[in-house]
């Protein structure tokens, strides 16, 4: 099938993805006392008493806001926030299908900062979590960062931290599978945009303590010229102040992690690597080395982003689940706890028995994941202290 011809025919047929549907009736007179008027005024005097009853007399407690302003929109760059739309909509439909959670689309027309986060801050009492999505780095650390400092709602980039996520508990997984453990493994992550140090940060929390970022310029390296995100990973990676390529990064390595280029990993450079290598080579639609090329050269265990290769990492095994489980306990951030209990819970789902150097996490489709996640999440926000219920 070529799929971007059909999909475009199919897009054309839908004409959009997603649709408001009303959850009440509207048959009569009576309906429409209660539904609006004069009815709905009280509600909305007891949501004016108490703020908390905007979650349980209104749709909010399950409606998150999926934000982009398109200039990082999936593999395609800056393409524009009205571009990006297609996008979003999927996004919406994969949180109802994956999570039962209802997702709203946002395009916005800017990429100043501080109109973004004043504009998501002012529409953020419609929802119960907002989602950025497609945001180019670094700008999307501060948007953020600052959205987190003001918002009462849970703020979350997944191309950042459901990437970590589903990546950690593929490197758990696969760890098990060549008997390493991950206070020992030497992990190289090439990349250092929004995944590649959300993906980093995440696995220094799950326990790596061996790590060296590589982006276009080379090792990050305390000191170097750089932007402050990459600066502050340089300050907790790299101990050795390694410089150079990253194939002098990736010699001796037990761990590859790409959320870079096509086709920039050689043979030659995964045969550099210690024995029992793990190769996650993600670079979406084509990964940094191909998986067979990878295992020719003596990789033990490799995952990547595609659908069409064992050990597919993707990101609709976390947000969903991480969402719900949010939104049960009305969580008023998602915070690093969280983050681990997820990556914990969706790596739990693969027993020993099924283990194996092919089979590292759950396939997408597996409708354990969702509960499995919302579960660990919902509890982790509890025992943090970031659940109101």
């Amino acid at each position: 099938m070529n799929y971007a011809e059909e999909s475009l025919r199919l897009h054309g047929e839908w004409q959009g993805k997603i649709e408001v549907i009303s959850r009440v009736p509207v048959r009569n007179k009576e309906d429409l006392s209660l539904a609006y008027t004069p009815g709905v005024a009280q509600p909305c005097l007891e949501i004016q008493k108490d703020y908390d009853k905007s979650f349980t007399l209104t749709r909010r407690h399950n409606m998150v806001a999926v934000i982009t302003d398109g200039t990082a929109v999936l593999g395609l760059g800056d393409i524009g926030p009205e571009a990006g739309m297609p996008v979003m909509e999927g996004k919406c439909a994969l949180f109802k299908a994956f999570g039962d959670v209802d997702a709203f689309p946002i395009c916005i027309r800017s990429k100043d900062v501080d109109e973004i986060v004043r504009t998501v801050y002012l529409i953020s009492g419609s929802f119960g979590g907002i989602n950025l999505e497609d945001i180019a780095a670094p700008r999307c650390f501060e948007i953020e960062r600052r959205l987190k400092e003001i918002c009462d709602i849970p703020v979350f980039h997944d191309d950042q931290h459901g990437t970590a996520v589903v990546v950690g508990a593929a490197l758990l997984n696969a760890l098990r599978v060549v008997g390493k453990d991950i206070g020992e493994v030497r992990v190289v992550i090439n990349g250092a945009g929004s995944a590649g140090i959300a993906i980093g940060k995440h696995l220094l929390n799950l326990g790596a303590r061996h790590m060296k970022m590589v982006d276009r310029f080379g090792i990050l390296c305390e000191g170097e010229q750089m932007n402050p995100a990459q600066a502050e990973m340089a300050a907790i990676t790299n101990p050795e102040k390694l410089s150079g390529k990253l194939a002098d990064a990736m010699a001796g390595a037990d761990v590859f992690i790409g959320v870079s280029a096509p086709h920039i990993v050689s043979q030659d450079i995964v045969r550099s690597m210690a024995p029992g290598a793990i190769v996650f080579p993600m670079a979406n639609p084509t990964p940094e080395i191909e998986p067979d090329e990878a295992l020719a050269a003596g990789a033990a265990v490799v995952g990547t982003g595609r659908s069409d290769h064992p050990n597919q990492i993707n990101n609709v095994m976390c947000f969903p689940g991480l969402f719900r489980g949010a939104l049960d306990v009305r969580a008023r951030d998602i915070n690093e706890a969280m983050k681990q209990a997820a990556s914990h819970a969706l790596a739990g789902l693969v027993s020993d028995e099924e283990l194996s150097a092919t089979y590292i996490l759950p396939l997408a489709f597996d409708k354990r994941i969702g509960p499995a996640v919302a579960a660990a999440v919902a509890q982790a926000a509890r025992d943090s202290g970031v659940a109101r219920l």
